[in-house]
C-alpha cells in the first residue's frame, strides 16, 4: 500500500503533519496498535519515575520544558518513529 500520492510527499512538512496525514490514510488497526505501544512506553516510564520517587520532579520538568529544543527534537523523533512503524506495516 502506498499511502503517499508521490514518494516525495514523505519528506514534505513536519514530522507531526506527516504522522497525522499517514494516520488518516493508513490501516486504522495498525495506527491504533502503534499508538497503544507508545502509550505503554509512556506508562512504563511514568511507573519507573514513581518507583524512584521522581514523579514530582517529573511534573516540574514537564512544566519547565514546555518550550525546549531538546524536548522538541525528541517529540519529532517520536512522531518519526510512529510514522516509520506504521508505514512499514502498511507496505
Amino acid at each position: 500500500m502506498n499511502i503517499f500520492d508521490d514518494e516525495d510527499d514523505a519528506f514534505v512538512g513536519t514530522p507531526q503533519s506527516n504522522y497525522f496525514a499517514i494516520a488518516k490514510a493508513a490501516n486504522q488497526n495498525i495506527v491504533e496498535m502503534e499508538i497503544e505501544k507508545m502509550f505503554r512506553r509512556f506508562a512504563i516510564a511514568e511507573k519507573m519515575l514513581e518507583e524512584r520517587g521522581l514523579e514530582d520532579e517529573h511534573e516540574k520538568l514537564i512544566r519547565a520544558l514546555v518550550i525546549d529544543e531538546e524536548v522538541n527534537g525528541r517529540v519529532e523523533s517520536l512522531f518519526i518513529e510512529l510514522v516509520g512503524n506504521i508505514v512499514t506495516q502498511c507496505e
